[in-house]
């Protein structure tokens, strides 16, 4: 194996780059040491109905975002951070009741929104980059080169793709402008594109060729890949046969998507045909998409969008409405919608703890998880969607291993900037940064191991 580097792995045959899971004897020959840290972030828009979320919340009917009460909750009146443990789940996070000392709950992050642009577009483009207001010269935006970004300068030379971004927003109608459907940015001004087409980032990341030249570009890859099997240990001839299974059920999830639009195109709604699509199938599907990439080493850093702001055009949510539902519209009739945007938040939930769990299931060559070695951060850049505020933002952080103090809440005092995670998650990837955007320190009791 000594002759086997990974970039000729990589390089596949016949046009196609099918990258193979991280196998030990690989790494071995190329000289690493350790398993790669990766980040991901996955994104939900329009915040979050506060009193199925939050804690100390539950009788609000008024969004509060209020301090005391999260205190109240904890059984303390700490001016500075709080720390308990995470025993209790409030509704919307109870899908998380199998993971939850894996995962920690972090209150009191805020944001500082510049006067401007609108609300929802500023919330989702500048979530991972949070600069001063009116910091950056020449936009209305406090917009600069995301966290992503900055991180994967410092860990994503040695993978194909340096940042991979993921958009489950199958809408065609495009009638919003970028800001609101994109939270990666190479700089001001900048787009980091999302893919909203799984078929284009299997293309992407699997083939350089189209689909239909290939059709199955496991086979091919497998046959060419036959005679090197032999070469192989045990234990990776075990991984490399997994890895092109779940490949391969990919596939297959996609042609059932592929076959789903064909025969949802003839029903007559006004509003396009994507919008129809079961959302669960498409958001797990574009996950598998992901975590098949941090597994590999594809790349290290991932977004990921589980839909745009503000798009009025309804979704048919599976198994939760008989209707098209506007996930937007929903959120300014709060008070009359209360349990249906309940039910919105929880599937959201759901679609973050299912890769997590996929994450987990995954073992690495040093027997660790990929969730292990994987910051995995759910959030949204409003506390609220209906009141628009932007302190006190839903934040959770997964995975991580024993690097991150897990199974807690942390509260952090009032004001305190979204970007201190940030930092902090920047120096958890090796960075030696001393601040990041509007940040003011680090968030201590995360770097806590427990």
């Amino acid at each position: 194996m000594s002759s086997t580097s990974r970039r000729t792995f990589l390089r596949g045959l016949g046009g196609s780059a099918l990258a193979l899971p991280w196998l030990e004897g690989i790494a071995i020959a190329n000289g690493a040491t350790t398993t790669p840290l990766r980040m991901a972030h996955f994104y939900v828009p329009i915040g979050v109905v506060r009193r199925g979320f939050f804690p100390g919340e539950a009788d609000d009917v008024i969004p509060k975002g209020n301090l005391g009460n999260v205190m109240k909750s904890l059984g303390k009146q700490d001016p500075f951070y709080s720390v308990k443990p995470l025993d209790e789940l409030t509704p919307t996070m109870q899908p998380l009741s199998p993971l939850k000392d894996k995962v920690c709950f972090i209150t009191g992050m805020d944001r500082t929104f510049q006067q401007g642009t609108d609300v929802h577009a500023q919330c989702a483009s500048c979530y991972l980059s949070s600069a001063p207001p009116y910091t950056v010269q020449g936009t209305a935006w406090p917009l600069d080169r995301t966290l992503d970004h900055l991180v994967a300068d410092h860990v994503g030379g040695q993978t194909p793709f340096r940042t991979l971004e993921f958009s489950c927003n199958s809408h065609r109608d495009n009638k919003e402008s970028i800001y609101f459907d994109n939270i990666s940015w190479y700089g001001t001004g900048h787009l980091a594109p999302s893919i909203r087409d799984p078929r284009k980032m299997y293309r992407r990341l699997f083939s350089t060729q189209e689909m239909d030249r290939y059709r199955d570009i496991t086979d091919l890859v497998l046959e060419d890949a036959r005679s090197l099997t032999k070469d192989l240990g045990y234990t990776d001839r075990q991984k490399f046969t997994e890895y092109f299974d779940s490949v391969r059920a990919i596939e297959v999830q996609m042609n059932r998507l592929e076959s789903m639009k064909s025969e949802l195109s003839h029903v007559e709604f006004d509003e396009p045909t994507e919008a129809y699509l079961p959302r669960g199938e498409y958001i797990r599907l574009m996950g598998d998409l992901m975590v098949v990439a941090l597994q590999t080493g594809l790349t290290n850093v991932a977004t990921f969008m589980v839909g745009p702001e503000r798009w009025d055009t309804p979704y048919m949510f599976e198994g939760l409405f008989d209707t098209p539902r506007s996930h937007h519209q929903m959120s300014h009739n709060q008070t009359k919608m209360i349990d249906d945007l309940l039910k919105v938040d929880r599937f959201h939930m759901e679609q973050y703890v299912y890769l997590m769990q996929r994450m987990d299931a995954i073992q690495e060559s040093d027997g660790s998880t990929l969730l292990d070695n994987t910051l995995f951060t759910y959030g949204s850049g409003l506390g609220d969607g209906s009141t628009h505020q932007y302190n006190d933002l839903p934040i959770i952080v997964g995975g991580g291993g024993n690097r991150i103090g897990a199974g807690r809440h942390i509260n952090m005092p009032e004001g305190t900037p979204l970007a201190n995670l940030w930092l902090t998650q920047a120096r958890m990837m090796g960075l030696s940064i001393d601040r990041f955007a509007d940040s003011t320190g680090t968030i201590e009791p995360l770097l806590a191991n427990r």
